[in-house]
């Protein structure tokens, strides 16, 4: 197996120091120990057969492991074992029958990095550069094949794109750090917003409730009114009306001026801008006096310090003025009723001359009764007599409850998608969170092809029309994947990959439904590499990201898996 050109000269080795180097120094491989023996070699996984040090190197399989060819091809019919990394290579001394003790002929690649070349690969003819730089692996000259030592150059060539490598993984390393740090403050406003939302909705269900009791006295109210017939009103009556109707009126232009003041406001303050622009950018040497004279009463008129600011105290004042009637606790309705009263009917409410709690007890009990009376067909409710079938203090209750009602449900519906958010899979570190929403896109020939992370896949027709879902974000998966690296990283490689599945995109003409499964790797930033249609309206697309960059085990936070 760790023949070299230098310690192999036959294909027969007839003496311990005819085995190659590697094999010799016990301190570095474990199975050297086996090659020691002067006179005989006892095969490593079975034990039981021993044969002479001529017969090592024979290119003849005489053990069944094949440990006695270390150097040829001759047992690379037999199943090898998963070859280990060069510094923790051990041997199993029980191995099953027809299992290679050995793992592959081993390569020092000084100037590089050694590794193992298949025994099938050895000895034919053929310049493995890409395994054995150093050309060992054909020392037998098979067909006058003389493979040089290319390891100095191809290390060099090696350490120089590791360096970019390790510079790339330290960018993207750093990025997804940023990426964990995003998707912690996204998901801590999400809980802080929980946490808002479960109070406003207590305070929204409080409202609800207090507003149910006032409509409900309202209605009542309402209905147990006495009904009266037209009255003059008299002079009184006549002021209240042209009163309410003139407050009315003048909330309404008060409300219009305020909305004057802030387009002029507005228009005034583009205006200075654009003077201030002007007088910034006009040339003083030019010789025309109508811009001078604009420069100059423009400066004029800021040395005046004229201002427009907004007086707080005031708005608050204009915010009072324009609230309604009854939020600011005037009740037009008792001054009307008031208008029709005769000095008799005064004189019958005798119930206001009593103390406060029995004119409670009392009024109660008379509303109790006009309610039963109104429900028994004794008396006419006050409805009947509306054309419009409701008072106005009864609608604008039910308008308040209606509004409580519509804000509490709101609030509860808000809440509700926020806690089920906390509860989706972001990925590892909820790192997708901090990706949700953001579109990266490729120009692939004819159609554009768009992916918005955790929401949708596209493809983009180049020479217009319209676009097509090719699927909307359903879940994360892991798949595994075995393709070969490009020289520019920009691939999966192979191994366990996180994917991102889109689903239920635009239906394809005879034929399911689109749908995407977007396969992530590690790179420097958010880009598609490829997109391929496997089958009919099912895609694949390959994307690099930062988010993908897994720590390495057992190193610092920094550290991420070579997928670069």
């Amino acid at each position: 197996m760790y023949s070299s050109p230098e310690t192999i000269t036959t294909s027969r080795a007839t003496s311990y120091n005819d085995i190659p180097t590697p094999i010799r120094h016990a301190n570095t491989w474990t199975v050297a120990k086996f090659y020691k023996s002067a006179e005989s070699f006892t095969c490593v996984s079975n034990p039981s057969i021993t044969i002479s040090v001529a017969q090592i190197n024979d290119d003849y399989c005489d053990c069944p492991d094949g440990s006695d060819e270390p150097g040829t091809s001759a047992c690379s019919y037999i199943s090898p074992l998963s070859p280990p990394s060069p510094d923790t290579i051990t041997v199993k001394h029980h191995t099953e029958n027809g299992s290679l003790a050995l793992p592959g002929f081993y390569c020092k690649n000084k100037g590089h990095m050694p590794t193992y070349v298949p025994f099938t690969a050895v000895n034919d003819g053929i310049c493995d550069y890409e395994l054995c730089c150093d050309g060992s692996d054909e020392w037998n000259g098979v067909g006058g094949v003389k493979c040089e030592d290319k390891c100095k150059e191809i290390g060099k060539e090696w350490r120089k794109q590791d360096e970019a490598r390790q510079k790339a993984m330290g960018t993207a390393a750093k990025k997804r750090k940023e990426l964990v740090v995003e998707a912690q403050r996204l998901r801590k406003e999400v809980e802080d917003r929980i946490q808002t939302l479960k109070t406003q909705v207590e305070g929204a269900d409080l409202k609800v409730k207090d507003l149910e009791k006032e409509f409900a006295e309202v209605e009542r109210r309402e209905k147990t009114k006495v009904i009266k017939g037209p009255t003059s009103g008299g002079k009184l009556g006549t002021l209240v009306t042209l009163a309410k109707e003139r407050i009315a009126e003048l909330r309404e232009t008060l409300d219009k001026v305020r909305h004057q003041r802030v387009d002029a406001t507005t228009r005034l303050q583009e205006l200075e801008g654009i003077l201030a622009t002007f007088k910034e950018e006009y040339n003083p040497n030019f010789n025309d006096e109508g811009v001078k004279r604009a420069v100059r009463s423009y400066e004029d008129y800021i040395a005046k310090g004229y201002t427009d600011e907004v007086v707080p105290a005031e708005e608050r004042d204009i915010d009072e003025m324009l609230k309604d009637d009854h939020e600011n606790g005037l009740n037009w309705d008792e001054f009307e009723e008031s208008t029709s009263d005769s000095d008799v009917e005064v004189l019958y409410k005798f119930e206001q001359y009593l103390p406060a709690p029995a004119r409670d007890w009392l009024d109660q009990k008379l509303r109790d009764l006009r309610l039963w009376a109104i429900d028994n067909g004794i008396l006419a409710g006050a409805s009947s007599s509306s054309s419009a079938g409701e008072s106005k203090a009864v609608t604008d209750a039910r308008t308040r409850l209606d509004s409580a009602k519509t804000d509490a449900s709101n609030n509860r519906g808000e809440l509700t998608k926020h806690e089920e958010d906390l509860q989706k899979d972001y990925g590892p570190d909820e790192i997708f969170r901090a990706l949700k929403g953001r579109c990266v896109e490729q120009d692939s020939g004819e159609y554009t092809y768009e992916l918005c992370w955790l929401d949708r896949t596209t493809q983009k027709p180049k020479k217009g029309g319209a676009h097509t879902g090719m699927g909307n974000f359903a879940r994360i998966e892991k798949v595994v994947v075995d393709d070969e690296l490009p020289a520019d990283g920009k691939g999966l490689g192979s191994g366990e990959r996180i994917a991102l599945k889109y689903e239920n995109g635009q239906h394809c003409w005879n034929g399911p439904s689109r749908s995407t499964l977007v396969v992530l790797a590690c790179a420097e930033k958010d880009e598609v590499w490829k997109v391929v249609e496997e089958e009919k309206c099912v895609y694949r697309m390959e994307v690099g990201t930062p988010a993908v960059c897994e720590l390495k085990e057992g190193k610092g936070k920094e550290g991420v898996r070579d997928e670069l």
